[in-house]
């Protein structure tokens, strides 16, 4: 049983059924939540469901009312684990147009961690049309304070009902979305940064590589340890002592010779955030480049003077300054400098609209597109 998509197959445009919320918010309790939006926290009147199986293939596409989902007790995601996720944001413009940034590469992004859970590939298509539909009843959702955004949220995992260790033959992918605002109130300030030495994130041939959620499970007693420590994140080394990345975001650093270098492994998830980041700053003509960067070079880096910047980024932070590297022995404050700022400030232009889209990132999702 094969369930690779393929690419060149003639696709049978998605028509999506609408079932309208009638327990919908007000436009007043709408604007309520969007005055002051938190992560994660509250989310729009509607989602995104989308069937899959071994005989009906990608089939029964709906926007129906946000709400609990259904599963059977011995659904296999309960079981073992068969789950895969994304995070892509849709920005509103100056002109109240609601785009989105690069979202072909995370529908390629889900197709491959799809294809390391034994789960059926979305073609990038319907990923994109999902997006589409959702914004298309719930875009009064896109908030269009300063740093604000809609997070949406495509998952997928298998829903078949059995006790048996093989890829399931039903699964289901849905969309939600919740208003965000920004990351860090008052701007992106310096993080803390937690060096796990007990805890591994992936190993080699693991799914360190795939968006799915028992990374970030693994992921969360260090994570707690790192609060402790007083610090705001983990970060992984490889069993080389070759650093991985964060709990959720990719490592950057910054040399004196003004090249740039990003750890690069099999098992560090493709940060599309950081690649774009890294596509900004090889424009200005840095010298760009994904190699193993051990826990050793980054801290005697930073001690003579050859590291001058280490910066993290991820989809919701965009970018985050590291101020501080802390160990069980050692305090490393961390050189800050004007580059990781400056490219993120590039970047959100780009994707709110206030600067030139040189790459085509944007594509736009509101039913003027």
């Amino acid at each position: 049983m094969s369930l690779t998509y393929d690419p060149d197959a003639d696709l049978t445009p998605l028509e999506f059924s609408v079932t309208k919320n009638l327990a919908a918010k007000t436009p007043a309790e709408r604007d309520e939540i969007l005055a002051s939006p938190a992560f994660g926290t509250k989310f729009t009147d509607h989602m995104i469901d989308i069937c899959w199986s071994v005989r009906g293939g990608w089939h029964r596409p709906r926007v129906q009312p946000y709400g609990p989902l259904s599963l059977d007790p011995a659904a296999a995601v309960l079981h073992y684990g068969q789950e895969i996720f994304e995070g892509i944001k849709a920005y509103r413009h100056a002109d109240g147009s609601i785009h989105t940034f690069r979202p072909r590469q995370n529908a390629l992004r889900l197709q491959r961690s799809a294809r390391r859970l034994a789960l059926p590939e979305l073609p990038v298509e319907y990923f994109i049309e999902s997006l589409k539909a959702l914004i298309a009843v719930d875009g009064a959702w896109v908030p269009s304070g300063e740093d604000q955004s809609l997070y949406l949220r495509p998952f997928m995992f298998a829903k078949e009902a059995f006790l048996g260790v093989r890829p399931a033959n039903k699964v289901g992918y849905y969309v939600i979305a919740s208003p965000v605002g920004a990351y860090f109130a008052g701007g992106a300030k310096p993080v803390s940064i937690w060096l796990s030495e007990d805890y591994a994130r992936a190993g080699k041939g693991g799914t360190g590589a795939a968006k799915t959620g028992g990374n970030y499970a693994s992921s969360l007693l260090p994570q707690a340890e790192a609060y402790e420590q007083g610090c705001d994140q983990v970060v992984f080394l490889d069993p080389d002592r070759n650093v991985e990345e964060l709990g959720g975001m990719n490592i950057v650093f910054v040399y004196k010779d003004g090249s740039i270098v990003t750890p690069q492994s099999d098992s560090i998830l493709e940060g599309i955030t950081r690649e774009s980041i890294l596509q900004l700053a090889a424009d200005r003509g840095h010298t760009v480049s994904g190699r193993a960067v051990s826990i050793d070079e980054w801290r005697e880096g930073v001690a003579s003077g050859d590291i001058v910047e280490v910066f993290a980024c991820g989809t919701a932070a965009v970018v985050a300054p590291i101020g501080v590297l802390k160990g069980r022995n050692f305090f490393d404050e961390q050189p800050l400098g004007p580059l990781a700022l400056s490219l993120r400030e590039e970047l959100t232009d780009i994707q709110y609209g206030r600067r030139e889209d040189r790459h085509n990132w944007l594509v736009r999702l509101d039913a003027d597109a």
